[in-house]
């Protein structure tokens, strides 16, 4: 590669915003995996004592209105969900 290009390149990602998003990325990834962890392992328990150990694992609501037996059909449908 000519040194033009890599010197360009350098100023590219020393402005900060590539920078900056890169960061965003790592942190959203993060608290994403923090967040699931937190419902399957902490809130889903805690409300399966509470409504007489209900498993919540297949309870789901398919938004394009189409009625699904499992939550394994309608992903395999590709039906959007909220799970």
């Amino acid at each position: 590669m000519p040194r033009k290009t890599i010197d360009e390149f350098k100023k590219f990602i020393a402005r900060g915003n590539v920078i900056d998003l890169a960061v965003g990325i790592v942190i959203g990834a993060a608290f994403t995996a923090i967040v699931q962890s937190l419902v399957k392992d902490v809130v889903n328990p805690l409300l399966g004592v509470v409504t007489g150990n209900l498993d919540f694992s297949n309870y789901f609501l398919a938004l394009n209105g189409q009625v699904y037996e499992t939550l394994a059909q309608a992903r395999e449908a590709g039906a959007p969900v909220l799970a």
